[in-house]
């Protein structure tokens, strides 16, 4: 059995990619995209013609809604190929507007309902997990509409979100990593910060423990991976979401992978609930110079490729 085909008898296999050409050779029961990864996608030659043909249908309408509509089209090219569901990230420029990014996500779920899909069940709104990005997701939640809350680098976000009630969360296990391997810089020892030792898989095993012990339903999907003992060492995460790269990786390797993560024994850990307010919610985050930086630059990526996304459609 090769590690892909291990990896599946604990933990869903995520595709992450907006090279939609790909998935079918991985088989993933979900697929992710965001802004850079269609960016990327729409600057090759096989999509490029996706890219002109949804600029030329909607001539005249406002960016914004272009760009959706874009997006929208990946990801029923997407949902053609995989079982499961596939995540649609909102504008990271609204990351601060709770109202707007309710609206954007209520067009976006328009947009794909228009297409005939089965939004309840096969569409995941990607948010970024900033408080006001949690609570648009709330209260989206309540809307019957399902939210993956994204840029995840800290326990409090993770705390927030399981609160809201959100469908799903993407701790970013590879950003954690660079943040600590740069900041230690000649200090840091890789063989010694490896696999469960990884501070990003620490991080994901700590907020997967903190559900399963206090019953908090919302799922737990690792993201962001820079190797595959990283991936190894979270088996067992309810879902992890993986490049083409890595899972190509994985399906090469017939080396040995172990159930890593364990909801059952997490459930006999001493772990008391937290709640955290607003003001917490800040200060808990603020403590965090990881987590405040990782997040802050995350949204400043996901928001200049969607300028250049627009720049391009103008073009």
């Amino acid at each position: 059995m090769n590690q892909l085909d291990a990896l599946r008898q604990w933990t869903t296999v995520v595709a992450d990619t907006g090279d939609f050409r790909q998935l079918a050779q991985f088989k993933p029961q979900d697929a992710t995209t965001n802004p850079s990864l269609i960016l990327k996608a729409v600057q090759k030659a096989d999509y490029r013609p996706l890219l002109d043909e949804v600029v030329k249908k909607h001539k005249g309408k406002p960016i914004d809604e272009v760009i959706d509509r874009l997006l929208v089209r990946f990801g029923t090219e997407i949902l053609s190929i995989i079982p499961g569901r596939v995540s649609t990230e909102v504008d990271a420029r609204l990351s601060f507007d709770t109202q707007a990014t309710i609206d954007r996500a209520e067009r976006i779920v328009a947009l794909y309902r228009a297409e005939g899909v089965d939004v309840a069940k096969r569409l995941l709104i990607k948010i970024a997990s900033t408080w006001e990005g949690i609570e648009a997701a709330r209260q989206l939640e309540q809307k019957g509409i399902h939210c993956n809350l994204t840029l995840l680098f800290s326990f409090a976000q993770a705390v927030a979100c399981g609160a809201a009630r959100v469908q799903l969360i993407s701790p970013f296990v590879g950003r954690i990593y660079d943040w600590h391997k740069k900041s230690q810089a000649s200090q840091w020892n890789e063989a010694a910060n490896a696999g469960a030792n990884d501070p990003g898989v620490q991080s994901v095993r700590q907020i997967f423990d903190y559900y399963k012990k206090n019953d908090i339903a919302t799922e737990v999907m690792g993201a962001s991976f820079r190797n595959v003992g990283q991936i190894a060492a979270l088996a067992g995460c309810d879902l992890l979401t993986i490049s083409p790269e890595l899972l190509a990786e994985l399906a090469a390797s017939e080396a040995p992978l172990a159930h890593a993560l364990d909801a059952e024994a997490a459930q006999r850990l001493e772990i008391p609930k937290v709640s955290l307010d607003q003001a917490g919610f800040r200060f808990a985050l603020n403590e965090d110079a990881m987590a405040t930086e990782k997040l802050a630059e995350g949204i400043r990526a996901f928001a200049a490729d969607a300028v250049k996304l627009e720049k391009l459609m103008e073009a």
